[in-house]
């Protein structure tokens, strides 16, 4: 095992992470997104498996958008031209973000609603 190598692959991915944030409006609305949710959580009395549960969906929309923009950019390599497959492959991973979105809403909820019933009801 390479050590330099090892180390030189965290580089690489925090680059991507820096680009993602730089590059993607989604990305940075989902961060926003996190920020709040986090706040949320810090002023909601959540359990520990609340707390896992909140952060894996957090890093798991984090996740899935990487996936996206990877998908997105190289669609856009190897069909610069439009192309009907090119167009369903991205609009696939983008619907791939929107499903998960969906459900960190729902379970967001699920566990909110319960907890914020006394306080707004």
């Amino acid at each position: 095992m390479n050590i330099r190598k090892f180390f030189k692959s965290f580089v690489f991915a925090f680059q991507g992470i820096i680009l993602v944030i730089k590059s993607e409006q989604n990305f940075r609305f989902h961060v926003l997104a996190a920020v709040v949710v986090l706040l949320a959580s810090f002023l909601t009395s959540l359990s520990k498996w609340e707390w896992i549960i909140i952060v894996m969906l957090i890093c798991g929309m984090f996740m899935i958008e990487l996936v996206n923009a990877s998908i997105e950019r190289v669609v856009d390599l190897a069909s610069p031209e439009l192309h009907p497959l090119a167009k369903q492959a991205k609009d696939l991973a983008a619907g791939a973000c929107l499903v998960y979105a969906i459900c960190t809403i729902i379970v967001g909820l699920i566990i909110f609603i319960p907890k914020w019933s006394g306080i707004l009801f």
